[in-house]
């Protein structure tokens, strides 16, 4: 018998957008992944979403009707060494390709690889029993802007656009940009981020006020620009 815990089809779609950990079990084949070591994993509204070279496995794997699979997921949400960092989120379905991928930066093209999920089972970080979810409820659009994508969001932008945000809190605080270092984004919400950084004066953080609340990815990620003038990705 399926139930319907918002909070748990919440929780099961911030592990999708931020997983710590993931293992792909793929009917007949053994260690799907063995040739794809830089395979991504996306969140497109409830669907697990990769993209593979099409001669891997992954991709001749989702020929055709595809092949059952399992999916498995440790959570990375919240602070390393958190209780909520135990959970497990299991997605089993049917491997189908949904089309290809250009890649900007080279000539390489790329199949897209979906799970068509099927059943949802989240372990919370008690243990016991997994909790079996809606594919409705999980896949619900106002689990879009989940915990686990504001958390990813935040992480890559600090991580992978440090000189954009160097840029952008020297324009916020009027000083030149070689003595802004070590900037960092935190505390995202649809409605603001925090900032944080190092000048010769110290450290400091400071918070930006969106002029509306975001209520959708793409949404978001302008806001975010447009409030840092900051060419993030």
């Amino acid at each position: 018998m399926l139930v319907y815990p918002t909070t748990a089809a919440a929780t099961a779609r911030s592990i999708l957008s931020c997983p710590a950990t993931l293992d792909l079990t793929v009917d007949g084949i053994d260690d799907v992944l063995a040739e794809c070591h830089d395979v991504a994993l996306q969140d497109q509204d409830g669907v697990p979403t990769f993209s593979c070279p099409s001669d891997r496995l992954l991709a001749r794997a989702a020929t055709g009707r595809g092949r059952r699979a399992v999916l498995c997921l440790e959570s990375g949400v919240g602070a390393p060494g958190s209780a909520e960092r135990s959970s497990v989120l299991s997605l089993g379905g049917r491997l189908v390709r949904s089309g290809r991928d250009t890649c900007e930066c080279c000539t390489e093209t790329r199949d897209v690889v979906v799970l068509v999920v099927e059943r949802v089972a989240l372990t919370p970080p008690s243990g016991g029993a997994p909790v079996q979810l809606s594919v409705e409820d999980f896949s619900a659009p106002e689990h879009r802007l989940n915990r686990g994508f504001l958390q990813r969001c935040v992480e890559h932008a600090s991580q992978c656009h440090q000189d954009e945000l160097r840029h952008a809190v020297a324009a916020l605080v009027d000083r030149p940009t070689r003595e802004i270092a070590g900037v960092s984004l935190s505390d995202l919400t649809t409605r603001d981020v925090q900032v944080r950084w190092v000048d010769p004066d110290g450290a400091h953080a400071r918070e930006v006020a969106f002029p509306h609340a975001a209520v959708t990815p793409t949404e978001l990620g302008d806001l975010l620009r447009r409030e840092l003038s900051a060419g993030l990705c």
